[in-house]
Formats: C-alpha cells, sequence, structure tokens
C-alpha cells in the first residue's frame, strides 16, 4: 500500500543534522526536476525584487524572513520530513509516539507531496522550507504544471501494484492523477462532518477537522498492520477500524471516492 499525504503549511524552525543532499532523497529519478525547483527558490529569496518575491510564493511582506530563509536551502541544517512537517494532520499522526512496527510501515507506505521536493518520504532529511504548490518561478513557471510533467513515473513505480490512499488536497492532487489500471487501485477521500440541526442532520466538510481525521485515519492503519493488496481491501480495513465509510459513484478509469463521515470533532 502507498498512503499519499499533502505537506503542512506549518514547519518545523529549523532542522537538527547534516545539510540537504538531494542525491540522498527518495524518488532519485526526481532530482534533477528538484534541483530545478530549488534554484529558483534560492534565487527568488536572494534577488533584489521583494515585492515580486513575495507575489510569486503568495506571501505577505510580514513573511519575508522567509525569503531568507528559501535563499539558504542548501547551507542549513535538515530533518527528517516527518519532523519537518507540523500541522494539524502531522500533529493527529503523531509519528514519534507510533510503536516501533508501525513506525517501519510508515517509512514503507508514506509519502508526502510538495512544491519543492516533488514527493518525499518520512525519512528523506531536508530542510524547512516555503514552497506553495500553486508558486509561479521565475525559469520553472506554475509548480503544479511542472511537476505534472516530472512525476508520474516515479509515483507510478512507487505505488507497484498494491493500492494507493490519496489522502492529498486538491492542489497537490493535481500535480499527479493516476490512471488506467492504477486509477483502479487508488482509493481518494474526503472528510464530512455529520451533525444535527433543527432541520435534520447536514453534513459539511471543515478544512481542520479534515486533516485531523486524515491524520487518525493513517495512524489507525498503521497500528492496526493493515496490508491490503487492493482497493476493495483497503475499503474493508477502514470500516473494520470503525470508519463510517460511504462510497461514490465513479467513471471509469478514474480512482475511487470515498466519504469519510463523522460526527466528533
Amino acid at each position: 500500500m502507498l498512503i499519499l499525504l499533502p505537506p503542512s503549511e506549518g514547519k518545523a524552525d529549523a532542522g537538527t543534522g547534516r545539510r540537504l543532499d538531494l542525491n540522498r532523497l527518495s524518488l532519485p529519478e526526481l532530482t534533477p526536476a528538484r534541483q530545478g525547483v530549488l534554484a529558483a527558490l534560492m534565487a527568488l529569496g536572494s534577488g533584489g525584487d521583494e515585492a515580486a518575491a513575495l507575489a510569486a510564493l503568495g506571501l505577505s511582506a510580514g513573511q519575508r524572513g522567509e525569503l531568507a530563509r528559501n535563499a539558504r536551502l542548501d547551507r542549513v541544517a535538515t530533518a527528517p520530513a516527518g519532523q519537518v512537517y507540523t500541522g494539524v494532520l502531522y500533529e493527529a499522526l503523531d509519528l514519534a509516539s507510533l510503536p516501533a512496527p508501525a513506525q517501519r510501515a510508515a517509512r514503507r507506505t508514506v509519502l508526502i507531496s510538495s512544491g519543492l521536493w516533488g514527493a518525499v518520504r518520512l525519512t528523506d532529511r531536508i530542510p524547512p522550507y516555503r514552497c506553495p504548490i500553486g508558486a509561479k518561478l521565475p525559469g520553472v513557471g506554475a509548480l503544479s504544471a511542472y511537476w505534472r510533467q516530472a512525476l508520474p513515473p516515479a509515483m507510478a513505480a512507487a505505488a507497484g501494484d498494491g493500492p494507493v490512499l490519496d489522502l492529498r488536497s486538491g492542489a497537490y492532487a493535481a500535480t499527479w492523477t493516476p490512471r488506467g489500471e492504477l486509477a483502479g487501485r487508488t482509493v481518494t477521500v474526503r472528510v464530512l462532518h455529520e451533525r444535527e440541526t433543527a432541520a435534520g442532520p447536514t453534513r459539511s466538510v471543515v478544512s481542520h477537522f479534515n486533516k485531523a481525521t486524515k491524520g487518525r485515519l493513517v495512524r489507525d492503519l498503521l497500528v492496526a498492520a493493515a496490508r491490503p493488496r487492493t482497493a476493495a481491501g483497503l475499503v474493508t480495513a477502514l470500516r473494520d477500524l470503525k470508519y463510517t465509510v460511504e462510497e461514490q459513484p465513479t467513471p471509469a478509469g478514474r480512482p475511487r471516492q470515498l466519504d469519510i463521515v463523522v460526527t466528533e470533532l
């Protein structure tokens, strides 16, 4: 099974170990593409047009410190990606507290999407950075389109012949869409919050709730040592973990779409 996660906007303040070495990252076929984005991002951070650099990354004037950090990405300490990302999903996943077998499974199965790296594993050492997928970098262009060209072979190879649990947000999901037979092995998830109102039960998507539920869902699968071999087996594993799962109709050749319905925050 391959589990795809989005990155988090929140990141650790600093790394703790050696400097960045692109040649040590997983999915080495992405190295040339990573080099292109890294060089563009560092040049943007050290360039003279601060206003243009902030606009390219969607940052405010109060976030100009992110530009300086980006300019030094090849010279600062790194940390495992699983420690660099600190947002709601990763807090709910709580990697550090997982039992040892679940941590080993996480290292094998989880890939994190990234506007800078394309995709990394939890153990890949990266520096904290700021590079949203919506950025448009000089010489590289729109990152979503850039990664759509580079990611497909690497992601297909990483998926192998097992199921794929795709928990990426929409912008990151746009960088790679499974096609053909692989799409039939891929499951996407939407989290719906159901609550009672005077008019009866209502459902809505809540961003914070969505991220936290996805983090807990991955944690539960890892702790349970779930090893589904098919998309149907993955759906069964989620139901066995007591999740309320509703499958939506999907066209042939597209990933299966699941709604996870929750009632508690």
